[in-house]
């Protein structure tokens, strides 16, 4: 069994384990009720989204140093991953704002800089494929890649740089002082690992995908 059908297995798993666990095991919330339950949810994108943009990051920066076509493909395709599940936040988000906000959407820092992050890698994917030299495209992309991860650690740190209406953090170790009932941390890591490994067996399709194109590119270049 190869890497890539391993971790569809482990992300399966873990998947379903973790909605039977969002469902059942973890206690409803006082204040917010059922619809607390999109945290898990929107906390495992969020941090799914990070995951990706930290791996386009890191690659870019290995590809401008190495020089390898396997970085710049793994940053390609992770920045497309990481875009996806973004957008799942910027979802998620207001499905729960409405019903305790009373609206989808304010401009407050945490969400104004998520959308903002969002944007800066569609634009990413949008200048790769404005580009007509692949050779170009990479480097320049390389460098865009490096410097929109700056925005990551603003999102991040957000609700610490401002005022914002947005929920503090609501755990650091899972204990009493946390902000999370025990089982609540629990399934909230449980979330965690589901989406990471859903991230790697996403990256390594993808990744394959994107050598079968360029094998084909190759093969109608030589016709």
């Amino acid at each position: 069994m190869n890497m890539k059908n391993l971790f569809a297995i482990i992300s399966l798993v873990l998947i379903l384990a973790s909605i039977v666990a969002i469902f059942y095991y973890a206690p409803i919330e006082q204040t917010m009720g059922i619809v607390q339950k999109i945290f898990y949810f929107h906390v495992a994108s969020a941090w799914t989204g990070f995951l990706a943009f930290g791996v386009v990051f890191v690659c870019s920066i290995l590809f401008l140093w190495k020089k390898k076509e396997v970085f710049d493909s793994l940053a390609f395709c992770s920045a497309e991953i990481g875009v996806l599940f973004t957008s799942l936040v910027l979802l998620t988000g207001p499905m729960w704002a409405k019903p305790i906000w009373n609206t989808y959407w304010t401009w407050d820092p945490r969400l104004t800089t998520t959308l903002i992050l969002w944007l800066i890698y569609v634009g990413y994917l949008l200048l790769r494929n404005m580009i007509a030299s692949p050779e170009k495209a990479a480097r320049i992309s390389a460098v865009y890649g490096i410097i929109g991860f700056v925005d990551v650690p603003i999102v991040y740190l957000s609700i610490r740089l401002w005022r914002t209406m947005h929920p503090g953090y609501v755990m650091i170790m899972g204990g009493e002082s946390s902000g999370l009932d025990p089982r609540m941390f629990q399934v909230l890591m449980l979330s965690l690992a589901a989406f990471t490994f859903l991230f790697l067996t996403l990256l390594l399709i993808r990744v394959d995908i994107e050598k079968l194109t360029k094998s084909i590119d190759q093969i109608r270049k030589n016709f």
